[in-house]
């Protein structure tokens, strides 16, 4: 299992699996989601989707996406099969250069769907008039309940699609060779027996960063973060501009030469440094540095096929999909009763108490947080 994700996490590292927790944060709301999602964009002989005809005649549907989408290939043939529609991936960096290109360009949309807008991004796409608000894709009913701690309100254009948790991760057998106890907290990273072993992510260019700062807001509160971060600095910290170099470049287990043994990467990571025998894995995660990541799909603002764009978001919440999920990007699907991966389910636990920071804070203080960060550190 290799990584491909440049979105601020991996492919290759991620996901993890506490079923109990996972079916408890699911419970109720995924099904009711995909149901809805697909009759919203029609299952009908005359739908576009049925006839095989897009409005206006477009054929061809363009989702904006971080450079790591990733599915299999029979999956997508499946989709162009059964919708009538050529699906055209428009890789456009990490998460976080997506939102910004949507945003910029939102007068000339790039493509009909976005997928993999986060919770940490979702509330600024909406309030810029990035997403079609008026496409048929509202949530159910009961369904806010699932997805309360985790989507603005009144946005029902963005529909769930997966999700994760980003985190601290420890080379185990690193610590082990080194005779060092690894650090279990925020606070231990600022310890000077860790001093020039942690590698972190700019939140300004990555969406991995982002998240990670917004746990450290939302553990240490807003008038704490900062300096926080001038610790972690003065400790010797090393902060990366995207996860891919941080993880594979600087992190000790990442399959490079790296010299920092802790590094932001995800809960699911150590699911992908197994040893040669896949009985064990390398890597741990500090389960009380976790904060939730949710994934999202929606219609552009302006897209030229909508009908289309709707299609491709009711088939990422299809069951064949949400099981190819695990495998090809390492998030969990928002379907409890899709399966997951043998190693997921071994060597990776989601937290039972993620850090969430509300939405409407991140919405109304990111900017604010980014330039205190920025300060903090000295960028």
């Amino acid at each position: 299992m290799t990584a491909n994700r440049t979105t601020g996490r991996a492919a290759a590292p991620r996901l993890a699996t506490i079923r109990p927790t996972r079916r408890a944060l699911l419970a109720g709301g995924a099904t009711a989601v995909v149901g809805l999602a697909l009759a919203a964009c029609g299952s009908g002989a005359d739908s576009p989707e049925a006839s095989g005809t897009a409005s206006g005649g477009a054929r061809t549907v363009t989702v904006v996406t971080y450079d790591s989408f990733d599915l299999p290939d029979a999956l997508i043939a499946a989709f162009e099969t059964d919708t009538g529609y050529t699906l055209e991936i428009a890789r456009s960096g990490d998460g976080g250069e997506v939102a910004n290109k949507l945003i910029l360009t939102k007068d000339a949309p790039l493509g009909d769907a976005v997928y993999g807008i986060n919770n940490t991004m979702a509330s600024r796409l909406l309030a810029e008039g990035v997403v079609d608000t008026s496409t048929a894709l509202n949530l159910p009913d009961g369904a806010a309940d699932y997805l309360a701690p985790y989507i603005v309100d009144d946005t029902p254009a963005l529909v769930p699609i997966d999700f994760g948790e980003v985190c601290v991760n420890v080379d185990t057998f690193w610590f082990s060779d080194h005779g060092l106890e690894p650090p279990s907290t925020f606070e231990d990273l600022t310890d000077s027996a860790y001093k020039d072993l942690f590698v972190a992510v700019n939140p300004t260019t990555s969406s991995t960063g982002l998240a990670f700062l917004l746990a450290t807001i939302g553990h240490f509160g807003e008038d704490g973060f900062a300096q926080y971060w001038r610790d972690l600095v003065a400790n010797g910290t090393k902060i990366d501009e995207g996860w891919s170099d941080a993880y594979y470049t600087d992190f000790t287990a990442g399959g490079g030469d790296g010299a920092y043994p802790i590094v932001v990467s995800y809960a699911s990571s150590p699911a992908a440094t197994l040893t040669d025998d896949g009985a064990a894995t390398t890597t741990a995660v500090l389960p009380r540095t976790a904060t939730r990541q949710v994934e999202y799909a929606g219609v552009l603002a302006g897209a030229a096929n909508p009908d289309g764009g709707a299609a491709f978001v009711a088939w990422m919440l299809s069951r064949d999909v949400q099981e190819a999920i695990p495998d090809a990007m390492y998030m969990y699907p928002v379907d409890p009763d899709a399966a997951l991966s043998k190693e997921l389910e071994q060597f990776g636990s989601t937290a039972e108490d993620p850090i969430v920071v509300d939405p409407d804070d991140i919405a109304a203080h990111q900017q604010e947080w980014l330039a205190t960060w920025a300060e903090a550190v000295g960028q």
